[in-house]
């Protein structure tokens, strides 16, 4: 089932989540739920907070459901390890039409949960890193937006006003 998905401005895209205490099938079913939302956007990446849920979830998928077996699904995911820099271009299924340049950790490693309850541990480098990034940044309450700084950040900002205002948001 597709979900809507939550845009800039909601007070819930900037609450930490809350972590799964059980992987239940009502879990599974909110998994199901983001990835057919995430595929539909279409996006690499969707936190269970873009959908209106203050759950630690989150699924990637770099191919976009292209090639099998590169889905990701990470429930109350952590960082074992970050490391080094890169600097590239950002968007956000929340804040749709909009892309900056974000710094983010050039490596990553991550400790989750999969959908059957087992623990993995997910190394990202390169854009893999960043999604997992940015959907952990997600989770913490926080949007590519809050790394911004300066006169990029109020650029966009005044743009979402505006088209708020418009009623286009």
């Amino acid at each position: 089932m597709l979900r809507p998905i939550v845009r800039f401005g909601r007070p819930d895209l900037s609450a930490p989540a809350t972590p799964v205490a059980d992987v239940t099938d009502e879990v599974r079913a909110l998994v199901a739920d983001m990835v057919d939302t995430m595929y539909a956007a279409p996006g690499i990446g969707l936190a269970a907070p873009q959908v209106g849920v203050p759950l630690r979830v989150c699924v990637i998928d770099l191919s976009v459901g292209r090639r099998g077996g590169e889905l990701l699904t990470l429930i109350n995911p952590e960082f074992v390890e970050r490391s080094g820099m890169q600097l590239e271009e950002e968007g956000c299924l929340s804040v749709p039409g909009f892309t900056a340049t974000v710094a983010r950790p050039a490596r990553v490693v991550v400790r989750a949960l999969d959908t059957t309850g087992a623990e993995r541990v997910i190394e990202g480098t390169g854009l893999l890193a960043r999604a997992l990034q940015h959907e952990l940044d997600h989770l913490d309450g926080r949007l590519f937006l809050d790394r911004l700084r300066g006169l990029k950040r109020d650029l966009i900002a005044r743009k979402i006003r505006k088209l708020q205002r418009q009623g286009k948001w």
